[in-house]
């Protein structure tokens, strides 16, 4: 699975509930961006949500 590289978000697992209330599995997926990042002083690219990319926690190359 697809993971966040600096806080560790994942795909997390869930229930699909209908309006006559049965319900049915589902998935919520991580909103992750390949992103061009220093890690150890060189350029790499690694996958970070959204919310680290916009909270300044990435120092983007």
């Amino acid at each position: 699975m697809a993971r966040c590289v600096v806080c560790g978000k994942t795909t997390v697992f869930g229930n699909k509930v209908s309006h006559s209330h049965k319900r049915s599995n589902r998935t919520f997926k991580a909103n992750l961006r390949k992103v061009r990042m220093v890690v150890n002083g060189t350029p790499k690219h690694q996958y970070v949500c959204t919310r680290c990319i916009r909270s300044g926690a990435v120092s983007r190359a």
